[in-house]
């Protein structure tokens, strides 16, 4: 059959065959034959749409978006390209942007299903979940049988923290689609915030079997493997997701992770710098003139600046280093939030500290704290693990002293924490509190032990269970005194053991050269490494391991036995 003569025919029986191959899948042969209409008019709005819808199918957010916009210069009336439009832009991130492109849709076609559902998702980037919600249920209510309103629905209610709700929803999404490969990932996410690893895995491997090149499904099976403690497993898992996309920031950040809990420190180090390109990271990178140091130019008479980047545990654990890099020849001037400013101050090698958000001095060259074990090559052997490195006020200390005393007498002087801080607006670390965090109540077989005095270091919204429980007797409360670290610094030196889970107290009371016993999850941080009771980095940490996930009883049976072994000893 041969092409009609005049070009209005030719280009009109061009597009008629470019869709057909479209919707048939010979995605390469459409593409030629819209980019071959574009040639003839390039303002040719139905060839600009397809394309541009086309470009979406395939993976190229912002070439789809750069179509559909020229299509939109010629024609702006059309609900599904405005609406095509914010997909593209939610996918770029451009949440404001694609929020306005799905009103615009709707605007001309009230209740667009699909338009509707891009405007759940532009709401929920913009992390305004309510909203999102009731657009998803618009969505849904228009047209039940569209298993990704099904599935977008599932994934706000996850990050909303409603697992149960959108373990619902993933299956009902399954059950219109069972071929649903991104539905099944998305199902073993729930499945993993409900610690429930092996049924996770079985989801990723089913995603995996309808994509085997599904990138965020390898990288997630890792996780569920790291949760079932195959680490080897775990990290053959993100070298398949990195084979098929060597820049997936995510899984290189896992696959750090992976390394260092397995004491892989050399290469482990290294992929931990993707860290600075994670969407939730990469917005807190400093954009310093200066030069970031990484061990590979000399430092001597020169000034840099070490950031505490991360959490206050971080800041504890790594600002150890502030001592070897002055030893270089370099002043060191240390930045850290307020909370730890006069603790700091008893820190070696600093020359100048800095308050968090008030004015640097001049410098030549900064290194954030996480990136300073990768300048020193540091593995397990070279760890800088000297205790004590911080110290608490002598005055503040004898004080404290006196004032525990009279309630302890000869007992011995525990000091307890049993919750981190709650970071529920972001799920992944949601997963991580919930995980490392415990009931005041389940340290009931502790308070069995006799000859101790027990006092709360617990600070947060985890304090109010002290107020709540009935082992409130047990435990002597004077976290109103505490302020900031050097004040628990001055309470904790007049302490005999500090039992704490993965806190910041925990580290702190290392970094004081205490006795603590840290109370570790089963997916542990990389920090404590595998199999051990022991820690390189505090020679005074003894680390009482979950044998499975979630299994706390266990870990308190081991502790209690522990706790009356030493206080029989009167340690």
């Amino acid at each position: 059959m041969n092409k009609p003569g005049n070009l209005p025919q030719q280009l009109e029986y061009m597009l008629r065959q470019a869709v057909a191959l479209q919707h048939n899948g010979a995605i390469v042969e459409a593409e030629e034959l819209y980019r071959e209409i574009l040639e003839l008019k390039p303002r040719h709005f139905d060839a600009l749409a397809w394309l541009g819808e086309l470009a979406l199918q395939t993976g190229r957010p912002q070439e789809g978006c750069d179509l559909l916009k020229k299509a939109l210069a010629v024609n702006a009336k059309q609900a599904p390209v405005h609406s095509n439009l914010a997909y593209a832009l939610n996918a770029l991130q451009r949440y404001t942007e694609g929020l306005a492109s799905a009103d615009r849709a709707l605007a001309l076609q009230a209740n667009f299903p699909d338009a509707l559902n891009n405007r759940g998702n532009a709401l929920a980037g913009l992390n305004r979940p309510l909203d999102a919600l009731a657009a998803f249920d618009r969505a849904i209510a228009s047209m039940p049988q569209a298993a990704p309103f099904w599935n977008n629905r599932a994934c706000l209610l996850r990050d909303m923290g409603r697992a149960g709700d959108a373990l619902a929803d993933l299956d009902h999404a399954l059950a219109l689609r069972p071929d649903y490969a991104a539905a099944w990932s998305n199902r073993g996410n729930v499945l993993a915030d409900m610690n429930r690893p092996q049924e996770a895995e079985h989801s990723y491997r089913r995603a995996l079997e309808l994509a085997p090149a599904f990138v965020d499904a390898w990288n997630n099976l890792g996780l569920a493997q790291t949760d079932l403690d195959q680490h080897a497993q775990a990290l053959s898992s993100y070298e398949r997701a990195l084979a098929l996309d060597p820049e997936s920031v995510e899984t290189r950040w896992n696959q750090s992770l992976c390394l260092l809990r397995m004491g892989r420190f050399e290469a482990g180090w290294r992929q931990y710098e993707s860290r600075w390109e994670r969407t939730r990271i990469k917005a807190a990178r400093r954009g310093f003139a200066q030069p970031l140091w990484l061990g590979d130019f000399p430092l001597d008479g020169k000034t840099i600046l070490l950031d505490a980047e991360q959490g206050l545990g971080d800041t504890l654990q790594f600002c150890r280093y502030a001592a070897l890099v002055s030893k270089l020849g370099a002043k060191v001037v240390l930045e850290v939030p307020s909370s730890l400013m006069r603790l700091m101050t008893t820190l070696g090698g600093v020359g100048q500290l800095v308050e968090a958000g008030q004015p640097l001095p001049t410098f030549d060259c900064h290194c954030p704290l996480l990136s300073l074990p990768l300048a020193f090559r540091t593995d397990e052997a070279s760890i800088p693990a000297f205790t004590p490195y911080l110290f608490a006020n002598a005055e503040a200390a004898r004080a404290w002293r006196e004032r525990i005393g009279t309630q302890a007498g000869r007992r011995l002087k525990v000091g307890l924490v049993w919750a981190g801080e709650n970071r529920s607006h972001v799920a992944e670390l949601r997963r991580i509190d919930e995980r490392r965090s415990i009931a005041l109540e389940r340290f009931a077989p502790i308070f069995e032990v006799s000859d101790v005095c027990f006092f709360s270091l617990q600070k947060g919204a985890a304090a109010s269970q002290l107020g709540d429980s009935a082992l409130s007797g047990r435990v002597v409360d004077y976290t109103e005194d505490l302020h900031d670290f050097a004040d628990t610094a001055a309470l904790v030196a007049n302490l005999d053991l500090v039992i704490s889970v993965d806190t910041s107290t925990a580290h702190l009371a290392g970094a004081l050269g205490k006795p603590v016993w840290i109370l570790n999850r089963f997916d542990t941080c990389w920090r404590w490494l595998l199999e051990r009771s022991d820690t390189p980095w505090y020679p005074g940490a003894r680390l009482f391991r979950q044998p499975a996930l979630g299994d706390w009883d266990s870990v308190m049976r081991a502790t209690r036995e522990a706790l009356g072994a030493a206080a029989g000893r009167g340690e």
